[in-house]
Parts: structure tokens; C-alpha cells; sequence
């Protein structure tokens, strides 16, 4: 078997004569149509039924003929989305192979390292133990469920339902599903953020994730945790807000897996091709849902600080409502560094633990995932993106872990290209499908 942490090659004329003149309507004709005024009537109609028939002709022509222009293009695009986004698939040069001081996730806790697929399960197996147990388990998932169409106006090409249904046991959320026209079975993204407005096109500029998407042939359902937003507790908490059981940023997961059963049982959506994507806070959010549950076909990440990083305020996994929960009150939150000495929560044990957030991008492994890195997530992360890629190449896969950069935290025109055509790509026509259960 290869080493899977050594690089491998990877992606006619009209003539009108002016006499005689029609009488009826006071025209000049030529003289062929002024002789086919007295041509018996039956004659005239069998004429005007070839003309029918020409025309349906040229009509069904011209759609079969549009319709292999749209496959062809169909197949252009494909080519065309692979080889814009391909160059993302590749660390630069100065991190190609250099795996940082991150412990290798295919290493069991005893320290044996998984040198097959079948290994690899098993350590699949026990990291999920680990980090489950770590972060307290999920309530059981909301398999069997039907989302409530409260309101639906119409939109760019498509239609909006404003819908609700229950994401953790005894809790409802409200949101928007936009559905674009067409017959058969789509794919999907859920998209997750503070509110579920700014996704549909409500909030900030070049956040408008499953507008756009819905607009190139998406199903999208937006949500976010609207009620804990404006209390200023951000996330979720389960049971309770005094009382939870499990870190806020798992009981987020725990939701976006309901979600996921709510959204594949609409009759519109290709349950093999959902996906999931969210940004900063609504990053953090997709990657640890997308990595706790195999479900998701694949996902975005943007700019969320994809590792734990003392150094980046923004990077603040130490918060109560994500992975540094406590009762309340809180005190000390929004501070600019995480490993102070009364810290409280998962967070500091985490760390001293040895533990970072690479082990649970392996677990995505071999669903694709993009980094859409900004201020947070630098080239750097490579680093520990590494370590996905060569568990990818354990199980035989390449080009399955992706990041493009902007300078800034916030995204851009470019930036949101490449997620659309990262989802166009793997769910719209390489219709990748989730390869475990």
C-alpha cells in the first residue's frame, strides 16, 4: 500500500409582383395569389394543413435542436466548473506535505496507524466515540418529519415557502425553502447563519448563499438561530439553556441533521445530493454538522477558523455557546484569547488534551469539502488540511479537500463563485453521492 502521507500526480430570393389588386383588402397580389382566389376551397386547405405541418416541423426542429445545445452546454459547463475550480484541490508549494505539529488522525489512541481502509473505519469509529463523549451525546435524530409551508410568495425563478419544523426534540425553527422550477428530483443546500434572512438575499452584501444557489437550480432551505441571536446566547442548547447536556456547537449539529431528514423528504429533493454550507459563525456551524453526520454529500466551510488558534479572537471556539459551555451566567466572553486561567468548559481540556479540529475534518473523508478561507483561514491551514487529504488517499481518493482565500473575512464576488461552482460541480453534475451510513 502507497504511503498516504507522500504526494501523489493529481485534476432563397422573393419576387412580389404589384398586380392585380386584392379586394378585400386593397393590397397588390401577384398574380399566383390572385388566381388561388378561385381555386375551389379543398384545394386551399390541404394547402394551409402542409403549412400547419411545415410549421410543426420547424418548431420541433428548433427544440430538439435547443435541447442538444443545452446538453452540449450541459457538458461544457461541467468541463468548464472542473477545470476553474481544480487548481483549489492543491496546496502552494511551501505547504505541500508539511502536516505541522498535528497529530495524524489515522494514529489510534494506543498509536497504531490505520494502513488500510478497513482500519480506517475503525478509527473512524473510535474517533466519533471519542468526540461524541467528549462533547455529550445527541437526542435521538427526528427521522420521520414534515415541514409546514406557512407562507409562499414568488421569486427571481423560483418559489418561497416560508416553512417551520422541529430541528431538536420540543424545539421549532422557522425558515425559508426556496424551490426553482422544473421536474425530477434537485439537489440541495441547507445553508445556516444567525438568521435565516441573510441567506435568502435579506442581510449582508455577498451573503446571499441560497438565493444564489436557488438560481442555478438548488434547493435551499436557509435557517439560523434567530431567538438565540437577538438574547445574545447565539446558539443552541439541549435541553435547556441552564442545563445542556452537550456543547452548544454539537446541539448544531444535532439540528442541521434534523434538517437534513426534514429537507430529503421533500418530493422535490435528491436526498443523495444535499449538502451544506454556513459562514464565520454559520462556517463553524456547517463544519461540525457535515463532519458529526456522514449524511451531507459535502460542504463549505467559509472562513470560520477551521483549528483551534489562540492568536485569532474571531477563532473563539472558548465561548460558552460553542465549545466552552458552562451555566450561566457567563462572564469574561468576547475576551481576545481563549487560554486564560479560570477559562471554563470543553475548550481548555480540549487543548490540554492534545486534541484540534483536524481530527474531525478526517471524519468528512471521502466527501469533499471547501475551505472558503478569508482573515481566519490563511494558507496556512494546509497544514491541517493535509492530514484530510491523506486519509483520502488511504481510501484511494484524490481531490477531495479544497480552499480558496480572499484577504478579508467577509466574502466576495469571487469567493462565492467558486462555492456555487464547488455544489454545481459535485452535487448538480458529478452527482457525488454519500459513500457511508
Amino acid at each position: 500500500m502507497a504511503d498516504p502521507y507522500r504526494s501523489q500526480n493529481a485534476p432563397g430570393k422573393i419576387k412580389t409582383l404589384r398586380k392585380p389588386v386584392n379586394p378585400w383588402i386593397n393590397e397588390p397580389v401577384s398574380e399566383s395569389q390572385n388566381r388561388s382566389m378561385t381555386q375551389p376551397v379543398n384545394y386551399k386547405i390541404k394547402k394551409l394543413h402542409r403549412g400547419y405541418l411545415f410549421a410543426f416541423f420547424l418548431i420541433f426542429s428548433s427544440v430538439y435542436i435547443a435541447q442538444a445545445q443545452d446538453d452540449s452546454t450541459g457538458k461544457n459547463k461541467e468541463q468548464y466548473i472542473r477545470e476553474k475550480i481544480s487548481e483549489y484541490f492543491s496546496p502552494p508549494d511551501e505547504y505541500r506535505d508539511n502536516y505541522g505539529n498535528y497529530r495524524s488522525p489515522l494514529k489510534f489512541n494506543n498509536g497504531h496507524q490505520a494502513k488500510s481502509p478497513e482500519e480506517w473505519k475503525k478509527r473512524r469509529k473510535e474517533f466519533l466515540k471519542q468526540w461524541n463523549g467528549m462533547m455529550g451525546k445527541w437526542p435521538p435524530l427526528i427521522r420521520r418529519q414534515k415541514m409546514e409551508i406557512t407562507e409562499t410568495t414568488g421569486e427571481d425563478g423560483f418559489v418561497r415557502h416560508r416553512i417551520k419544523y422541529d430541528w431538536l426534540p420540543g424545539q421549532q425553527t422557522e425558515g425559508y425553502l426556496l424551490v426553482p422550477p422544473g421536474p425530477g428530483k434537485k439537489p440541495a443546500v441547507i445553508v445556516v447563519y444567525y438568521e435565516p434572512e441573510t441567506a435568502i438575499g435579506q442581510g449582508g452584501e455577498y451573503r446571499d448563499f441560497a438565493y444564489q444557489l436557488a438560481r442555478r437550480g438548488f434547493v435551499t432551505l436557509s435557517i439560523g438561530t434567530t431567538a438565540t441571536t437577538n438574547s445574545k446566547t447565539y446558539s443552541l442548547y439541549y435541553p435547556d439553556l441552564e442545563n445542556s447536556a452537550i456543547q452548544p456547537l454539537s446541539v448544531l449539529a444535532c439540528a442541521a441533521a434534523n434538517s437534513w431528514y426534514a429537507l430529503s423528504g421533500k418530493p422535490e429533493v435528491d436526498a443523495e445530493r444535499i449538502g451544506i454550507m454556513g459562514h464565520s459563525y454559520g462556517g463553524k456551524w456547517a463544519m461540525f454538522a457535515s463532519c458529526l453526520f456522514e449524511k451531507f454529500a459535502c460542504a463549505v466551510w467559509s472562513d470560520p477558523g477551521i483549528v483551534f488558534d489562540d492568536s485569532r479572537p474571531n477563532v473563539n471556539y472558548w465561548e460558552p455557546w460553542y465549545l466552552g459551555y458552562y451555566p450561566p451566567p457567563w462572564s469574561g466572553t468576547w475576551r481576545r484569547q481563549g487560554s486564560v486561567e479560570d477559562a471554563k468548559g470543553l475548550y481548555p481540556e480540549l487543548l490540554k488534551k492534545g486534541h484540534d479540529l483536524h481530527e474531525l475534518h478526517a471524519l468528512m473523508a471521502p466527501r469533499p469539502f471547501l475551505v472558503s478561507g478569508g482573515s481566519e483561514d490563511t494558507p496556512e491551514r494546509w497544514k491541517a488540511l493535509n492530514h484530510t487529504i491523506a486519509v483520502n488517499r488511504l481510501l484511494g481518493h484524490e481531490n477531495r479537500v479544497a480552499m480558496h482565500n480572499r484577504p478579508d473575512h467577509s466574502p466576495n464576488a469571487e469567493s462565492n463563485e467558486v462555492i456555487c461552482m464547488f455544489f454545481e460541480y459535485f452535487l448538480k453534475y458529478n452527482k457525488q453521492k454519500p459513500l457511508l451510513d
